[in-house]
């Protein structure tokens, strides 16, 4: 009957004379599979006009922006002020970008519009800077993530997220119940908590053992306060163990991790989590700082003239999760393990 109905279906397209021979079944059943086919090419074709219109680019590279403290009157040159803080994200907003978790990117969870660029916005250390809870149970206003949810409120759909990579003085706070607090106000909006380690320690030169029992201590600081398991940790001065390998996997008493991406403190914007080159423990991030000297070339307003006066190095979404939309000319650089989710289109 499959095969009949098939014949039916190329007899239909051939012309509707041909059709004297199947039955009135084999026609309906026909037409329906017709009807099917030329769906699916319409919906596959509206895919490829949308990667084009937005000129779609999910190979391309993605700015994972480092940040420590936000501060009225910064003391060393990583610090940022409450208005450097927010012109960048004022910047990002109306560039097009779009913050996503340093879990989502990594795993590819990077479900964004058409023609925006993913950011994703790193803080290190858990200073009280970051995040401090006023009496009503939300963010200062001058904290990062004050600050942050300000500039989302003014930029629909810009999202308010991030990634805090936290350490044991976590925001200053010296009592367990205020620790939670804090921690569950991260992931109850939308923050991700992901691991710095516990004391901060260069892990550069350690020994296997000290490197896991130092990442341990960190994932049970943060699991120990009621928070999800970390999915990513940022390693402290951005230096890594003498095998990479330790720093994303490890166990050491009752606790063990495993972790979907680990990250540096690089200065350049990352792979694509689809591209053949992304090393998920070895990701860049770029130091946030202003063009002005050796900052022109490594840090994030350096790096954000860049993406913008190059455009077709940055990741541009098509708006479908299901695909991963790239120009004709960028199929090879798409990791061969994703291949079947490539969409191409030629570029006007």
């Amino acid at each position: 009957m499959k095969a009949r109905v098939m014949f039916c279906v190329t007899s239909m397209v051939l012309g509707a004379a041909v059709l004297s021979g199947c039955t009135d079944d084999e026609k309906l059943a026909a037409d329906a599979e017709l009807a099917r086919s030329q769906a699916s090419k319409a919906a596959f074709d509206a895919k490829v006009s949308a990667a084009a219109r937005a000129k779609a680019n999910e190979a391309g590279d993605v700015p994972v922006l480092m940040y420590h403290r936000v501060v009225e009157k910064p003391s060393v040159p990583d610090d940022r002020t409450v208005e450097q803080f927010r012109a960048e994200l004022e910047r990002l907003a109306t560039e097009g970008y779009v913050p996503v978790t340093a879990a989502e990117y990594v795993t590819g969870r990077i479900n964004i519009p058409a023609g925006r660029h993913p950011v994703v916005l790193t803080l290190d250390d858990s200073s009280p800077s970051q995040l401090t809870l006023t009496a009503n149970g939300e963010p200062d206003p001058k904290s990062a993530a004050g600050i942050l949810r300000e500039v989302a409120s003014r930029h629909p759909g810009f999202r308010p997220v991030a990634t805090y990579y936290v350490i044991r003085d976590l925001f200053q706070l010296h009592g367990g119940s205020e620790q939670r607090q804090a921690l569950a106000w991260l992931a109850n909006n939308g923050f991700e908590v992901g691991n710095h380690t516990k004391d901060h320690l260069d892990l550069s030169g350690k020994s296997q053992d000290e490197v896991t029992k130092q990442i341990a201590a960190g994932h049970s600081l943060i699991t120990g306060l009621g928070a999800p398991a970390p999915i990513t940790l940022a390693l402290p001065y951005g230096n890594t163990p003498s095998k990479q390998q330790w720093a994303a996997k490890g166990s050491t008493g009752a606790t063990s991790y495993s972790y979907s991406g680990v990250f540096r403190a690089g200065y350049t914007p990352a792979p694509s989590p689809f591209a053949a080159r992304f090393d998920p423990l070895a990701i860049p991030r770029v130091r946030a700082g202003d063009n002005r000297g050796d900052c022109a070339r490594f840090c994030s307003q350096g790096w954000l003239d860049h993406l913008k006066q190059n455009p077709a190095d940055r990741y541009t979404s098509d708006g479908a999760p299901d695909t991963i939309a790239v120009p004709q000319f960028k199929a090879e650089e798409v990791n061969a393990k994703f291949r079947t989710k490539v969409l191409t289109y030629k570029p006007v």
